[in-house]
């Protein structure tokens, strides 16, 4: 009967550690839960931020393209100007 009662305490003592560690355990999923929870919303932020900057990335490429296109019109014209002074003063010049 002593063995009896010694397996009992034994399978008590398991049980009760046991519940300790499944207690242990429940805290720490919970936990990382809330990790979890924190990086899924500063994913979430970080992609918005994204979208956001590449948005405004595009709208300086348009800008910047619009401005390479006046500085080059700008520059034709400016060309075409010196060319036509350069024609007169010669014509002027004979």
């Amino acid at each position: 009967m002593a063995n009896r009662g010694g397996c009992v305490t034994v399978a008590a003592e398991e049980m009760d550690e046991l519940r300790r560690r499944n207690i242990e355990l429940s805290r720490e999923v919970a936990e990382m839960k809330t990790e979890m929870i924190k990086l899924w919303q500063r994913t979430v932020v970080a992609e918005e931020a994204e979208e956001q900057l590449c948005s405004q990335l595009a709208e300086l490429e348009v800008e910047s393209l619009e401005q390479a296109r006046d500085y080059h019109d700008r520059m034709l014209f400016l060309m075409d100007q010196i060319s036509r002074l350069s024609s007169s003063s010669v014509v002027s010049s004979s």
